[in-house]
């Protein structure tokens, strides 16, 4: 093997015959003084943006053309940069795919029309390199819209081989893990991640107009509070002790009420280290939001408004595809009371907790639950949600089930909780929020009964009670699943496909 063949930076790795190839174009374009890593590139337009400009291209007289071109096309003068994807090579003329994160367009490279330097450039350009083009934009004598290139600016090598281009990356765990590849290669899924992108500046410009302040709270808390869920543990050294990966964004921001920030959220990630399942991911984006002197209508209102909005800001219809099924988002979404579902779908009486151990025994559900609404909730998340398509709202919730939540004044048992479930999965959970500070506390010693001690209530936030008791307002509080929400609207079935970068065990 020869000094070309080997990588730089003191890797003695072998190297397979196509890097070889590469790297030899890599040396030939040193050898022509051009930098294969390229430099500055101002002035190019997206690619969607010049094909665009398909409408002034015109048809002009034989005699007015330059030589070379077409005789009966002229178009505008355009700048294109992108990778290439695809290379076909005859006698002295080259085509080309040119892909940027708007659109892919096609370039023929004449000899005669770059002239020689420009020429041996292009000898020495391989699939995946990136590239810049100066040309005229036609359309070819197949109707194929086109940059006739004039000069060709080496932008980047690319030293390894990319996907083949009828296979490309299909096994899901690969392209998760090169997720870098999956957006260069993998048709829509690009065009996927941009949508999220729309979706989030959607809600967080919907917030904004409903006159909600962002903020951004600690991510290590000193006691992981606001959900029922096992933290990750980490250690501060200078300071010598234990800090927990929040769980949830809620106790922070409702200190934020109590400081009289009144329409406040947060939108980011949350750590739980629980399992990975198609809907699971150990990290996620959430939102929560909280407005004071509203209460769990104020919050349901809200939700739709925001998910209407995220769709119609991606430029979708509100009815959405899901697999083979769709979903409609039109509002307003459906309404409907806990018990009143548990009496459709399992036909019984849902405050008898006789029926709901035969039925839970019935169904080979574990019955020795302390609490019956705890049984009751278990008959709920395995027989009623996942028959829940929506989007539908389900409201009122067994109180004992809700620390965090105010009773309903005609019926103390029923929390003003509601949960938005689309396809079977949860995607938003809200309240009126609980301010009485004593009630809190009496809650959140019942919850504990019991717990785990690695479960993250197993630890009472006695500061976010101090807060409490210097008075908290009257509130409504909404958390919103983002990735989840992304799902949706994207059609995928696990959210590993709306996180670029996904956890996995480290590779072999």
């Amino acid at each position: 093997m020869n000094s070309a063949d080997q990588p730089s930076g003191g890797d003695s790795r072998e190297i397979n015959p196509l890097e070889a190839a590469r790297r030899e174009k890599m040396r030939r374009l040193e050898e022509m003084g051009i930098d294969p890593w390229g430099h500055r590139f101002d002035g190019h337009q997206s690619i969607a943006d010049i094909r665009s400009r398909e409408g002034e291209i015109e048809t002009v007289q034989p005699g007015d053309c330059a030589v070379g071109h077409p005789p009966e096309l002229r178009g505008p003068r355009v700048r294109a940069a992108g990778r290439v994807m695809l290379l076909r090579r005859s006698g002295k003329i080259m085509f080309l795919d040119l892909r940027d994160w708007s659109a892919k367009i096609q370039i023929l490279i004449g000899k005669a029309q770059v002239g020689e330097a420009d020429w041996q450039l292009a000898q020495c350009v391989d699939l995946g390199d990136l590239l810049g083009v100066d040309g005229e934009l036609k359309r070819t004598k197949t109707g194929e819209l086109t940059i006739f290139a004039d000069s060709l600016t080496f932008l980047t090598k690319s030293i390894e081989t990319p996907p083949e281009k009828w296979h490309g990356l299909t096994d899901p765990e690969l392209r998760n893990r090169m997720r870098y590849l999956d957006l260069a290669y993998t048709d829509g899924v690009m065009q996927r991640f941009l949508r999220r992108t729309k979706i989030v500046q959607s809600v967080r410009q919907t917030l904004a107009e409903d006159g909600f302040v962002e903020v951004e709270g600690p991510t290590l808390h000193t006691v992981a509070g606001g959900a029922a869920a096992r933290p990750f543990i980490t250690h501060h050294n200078a300071l010598d002790m234990d800090l927990f990966l929040r769980i949830a964004l809620e106790l922070h921001l409702k200190r934020l009420l109590v400081g009289g920030i009144e329409r406040v959220y947060e939108l980011g990630r949350v750590y739980r280290n629980e399992g990975i399942s198609p809907r699971h991911n150990p990290e996620f984006t959430m939102l929560e939001a909280y407005q004071a002197y509203g209460d769990y209508q104020t919050m349901m209102d809200l939700t739709e408004r925001l998910i209407v909005r995220a769709i119609q800001a991606t430029g979708q219809p509100l009815q959405l595809p899901w697999g083979e099924a769709t979903i409609d988002f039109t509002p307003p979404f459906a309404r409907r009371r806990y018990d009143d579902l548990l009496r459709e779908y399992l036909e019984l009486d849902p405050d008898d907790p006789a029926a709901l151990q035969d039925c839970a025994r019935k169904r080979g559900l574990e019955v020795g639950f302390k609490h019956p609404d705890v049984l009751k909730n278990k008959l709920f998340e395995e027989c009623v949600q996942p028959h829940l398509t929506g989007p539908i709202f389900v409201m009122d919730y067994p109180a004992s089930i809700c620390p965090l939540t105010k009773r309903k004044r005609e019926a103390p048992g029923i929390a003003e909780r509601f949960e938005l479930f689309v396809q079977g999965m949860e995607l938003a959970n809200a309240y009126t929020e609980l301010n009485d500070p004593d009630l809190q506390e009496k809650l959140f010693d019942m919850q504990l009964e019991g717990l785990p001690e690695e479960e993250s209530m197993a630890r009472m936030d006695r500061d976010f009670l101090r807060a409490m008791r210097y008075g908290m307002p009257p509130a409504g509080g909404l958390g919103i699943g983002i990735d989840r929400l992304v799902m949706l609207l994207t059609n995928c079935q696990s959210i590993r496909e709306v996180i670029l970068f996904p956890l996995y065990r480290p590779e072999a």
